[in-house]
């Protein structure tokens, strides 16, 4: 196939004409590639940011960011550095941490409808497969790499993943084009490297169209991989207590093994958590599933517990430490009241809840359970004590020391946003206030 840029106008013009284009650019010949293609086409010219991530490992990093700057205006283009730090924490490869700075920086400058393109091609697709199935992966690591996928705010396109890297090195010459040859790539000390210059010669010799095959078989296994993964959250959903944000656990065990960890495996990505690992998985089914009720067993993954209550698998933000005798005062109660890494408070109004009158009148302070507090309930005879209240409602161990108590004018007003004391229950046609309570782990997970 000779790379052209009517093929990647036919890709991308009829979606894409209008759409701010942000393409990962590191100088080196198939990103640069790319990029000529893109400002080559007039309706994307002036939609398009040229960005390089300056990851600090490389001695001439700054000389290659003064290059790509050089060359997107050289073809018109605007340009974009994004400095990162990408050095390595305990229990990541160089290469993953890299990876994982330069997309977290890419995913905080991406808004909404922008296209992220990236320069991937059918070789870095067969390297990419080849890698997965030796680390053992299962479906959706042997289903390589997609051609598009969302990402953060926007989308994130590889328009040449079908061109083999002889096409992009044509072109490349054909149009005289100046690259950034990076040494770090023919270190073979690093995986992938070893796979390209050591393996892939050897297997192209013997199967000179592996790349095509490989890439078929991707195919194949990204196919059968949606139509489980479709399957799987479907009957996860079924399974997912909204409110309590949990997944039953007695429903879950009415499917087959195989199910069961399709369908918790869709649970942990429908939360935002990375897959995980056969070890992980084992844990799951052999420490928590299998444990009577009253066990409380820990699986740790992704800084998040994996932990059961009653029938309910819940996926836990890790607790820091906490004082249960702080007091907050909220003296504006028209704005958010922040929890000290317990969330957020907000009150707003509404035709039922805590009485408006008595709420603006008042002074309002939010505790935590210190022991022995009753509350009266609307329609309900007796006091109860937080502590049944609790139980009644299957609040998770965990979360109970965390529940904020309200005050009004030093009197027990309400728990969190569940329950209202009757002496301040607003009467049907009075204007009221709803509190709802934002828990710290609602911001940094797809819990809704």
């Amino acid at each position: 196939m000779k790379l052209s840029t009517a093929f990647i106008a036919s890709q991308l013009l009829p979606v894409y004409a209008q759409t701010h284009l942000i393409v990962g650019y590191s100088g080196g010949i198939d990103s640069h590639v790319l990029l000529h293609l893109l400002a080559s086409i007039p309706e994307f010219k002036n939609n398009i940011t040229a960005v390089y991530v300056h990851h600090g490992l490389q001695a001439c990093a700054d000389n290659w960011a003064v290059h790509c700057q050089s060359c997107a205006e050289m073809l018109g283009v605007k340009f974009k550095v994004l400095k990162v730090n990408a050095r390595a924490v305990a229990g990541e490869s160089p290469e993953e941490a890299a990876r994982n700075a330069r997309y977290q920086a890419f995913k905080a400058i991406l808004k909404e409808n922008d296209v992220l393109l990236f320069a991937q091609h059918r070789n870095d697709q067969l390297e990419t497969v080849l890698l997965q199935l030796f680390r053992g992966a299962g479906l959706k690591g042997l289903s390589g790499m997609p051609t598009e996928t969302a990402f953060a705010a926007g989308v994130l396109l590889r328009p040449l993943l079908a061109v083999s890297q002889e096409d992009i090195t044509q072109y490349a010459l054909q149009h005289q084009l100046q690259w950034i040859e990076d040494p770090s790539n023919q270190d073979t000390q690093f995986d992938r490297n070893f796979l390209r210059h050591q393996v892939m010669p050897l297997l192209a010799q013997r199967w000179p169209s592996l790349d095509k095959t490989v890439a078929r078989v991707a195919g194949h296994c990204a196919e059968a991989q949606t139509i489980l993964s479709v399957s799987a959250k479907e009957q996860m959903l079924m399974l997912y207590d909204q409110q309590q944000r949990c997944l039953l656990i007695s429903g879950l065990l009415e499917h087959d093994t195989l199910m069961q960890q399709w369908i918790v495996r869709a649970w942990l990505d429908y939360l935002g958590a990375r897959m995980p690992s056969v070890k992980v998985m084992q844990a799951i089914f052999r420490d928590i599933l299998a444990a009577r009720q009253a066990a409380n067993p820990i699986v740790w993954h992704d800084g998040y517990a994996i932990q059961r209550y009653r029938d309910g698998l819940y996926f836990v933000a890790a607790q820091a430490a906490f004082d249960v005798s702080q007091v907050f005062s909220w003296a504006d109660t028209a704005q958010p009241l922040p929890l000290n890494n317990n969330g957020l408070l907000l009150a707003s109004i509404a035709q039922q809840g805590i009485a408006r009158k008595l709420w603006q009148q008042g002074s309002v302070q939010i505790k935590y359970r210190q022991g022995g507090e009753k509350i009266v309930l609307p329609n309900r005879s007796g006091r109860h004590s937080l502590k049944k209240l609790y139980q009644e409602a299957g609040i998770a161990p965990w979360l109970r020391e965390r529940m904020p108590v309200i005050y009004i004018d030093s009197q027990l007003a309400a728990i969190a946003d569940l329950w209202v004391s009757k002496d301040f229950y607003g009467k049907p046609d009075e204007s009221c206030i709803k509190l709802t309570w934002h828990k710290a782990h609602d911001e940094q997970r797809n819990v809704d």
